[in-house]
């Protein structure tokens, strides 16, 4: 498996030289992301289009750094690309976009990832694949009502095919998502809606496998792993604070940064320049 201290490295990295971005959420997303991506999902990096791969939808589309470090890692293109992120001569848009190879919607207009998950979902077990779907969703988009109905959907049609991960840093671009419209008791209100709930430690790399691994196991209804993170993972002065919510460092906060993470800014722009 990728090691979860590279892909931070990444982040940092690709984020200080396109200048802008979301930091926060991609260093929080970090640990599950590198677990799915490089553990639990079917998929072949060199043949992204394969019909027996598993789905992978970025509900929350705007934590692109994350996305693409474990995208280039495994080899859907090269490491090099990473320093074009959000520049007019890359291909890698602060945004996904479906032309980036691994990547299967556009998205980062928040709430409709679910959704695109159920279709997908639903349509695997029409067609009789055993194709899994998982759809990773930021927490403050859960407070808009299109998430709702789609959890309504997949538990009426029993999509145990389908697995939904939330980030639950408790932050969002304005501040505490408790603050601005409280989502607690989060747990008790999916179980409501009768899908299979796990709160996990989303740092915790184990507790992660074992979530994934319960999700497969289900059967009946869909899973949601409730990732318990903390913005900006892995930064000191990062952690905790929705103010890296959508701002990159610059040069000396980056130095600082992979400093922490053990690097350099230019030791880590030359592996990725020659990767």
């Amino acid at each position: 498996m990728q090691n979860t201290l590279t892909i931070r490295r990444d982040i940092i990295t690709m984020l200080t030289y396109a200048g802008s971005g979301h930091t926060g959420g991609s260093l929080s997303c970090a640990d599950f992301a590198t677990v799915l991506l490089f553990e639990e999902l079917r998929h072949d990096p060199k043949n992204p289009q394969w019909e027996g791969r598993d789905l992978l939808f970025y509900s929350n589309g705007h934590v692109t750094p994350v996305n693409y470090s474990c995208l280039a890692e495994a080899g859907y293109f090269p490491l090099k690309d990473l320093l074009q992120f959000r520049k007019l001569e890359g291909h890698l848009q602060g945004h996904p976009c479906h032309d980036t190879p691994g990547i299967e919607v556009g998205s980062g207009s928040l709430g409709q990832g679910l959704s695109i998950g159920c279709g997908a979902a639903i349509a695997a077990i029409r067609e009789q694949s055993d194709r899994r779907v998982y759809v990773i969703m930021g927490d403050g988009e859960l407070q808009e009502g299109m998430n709702w109905e789609a959890m309504m959907f997949a538990a009426h049609y029993q999509l145990d095919n389908l697995c939904a991960i939330v980030d639950r840093n408790y932050k969002q671009i304005d501040g505490d998502t408790e603050d601005i419209m409280a989502l607690e008791p989060l747990v008790d209100k999916w179980r409501a809606f009768n899908w299979n709930v796990l709160s996990v430690d989303g740092h915790d790399l184990d507790a992660i496998r074992n979530g994934f691994q319960h999700a497969k196991v289900c059967k009946g209804k869909p899973t949601v792993l409730l990732m318990r993170t903390v913005m900006g993972k892995g930064v000191s002065f990062m952690e905790g604070t929705h103010k890296w919510h959508g701002i990159a460092p610059s040069k000396e906060q980056a130095e600082q940064a992979l400093r922490e993470l053990g690097t350099t800014l230019d030791e880590w722009t030359e592996r990725l320049k020659n990767g």
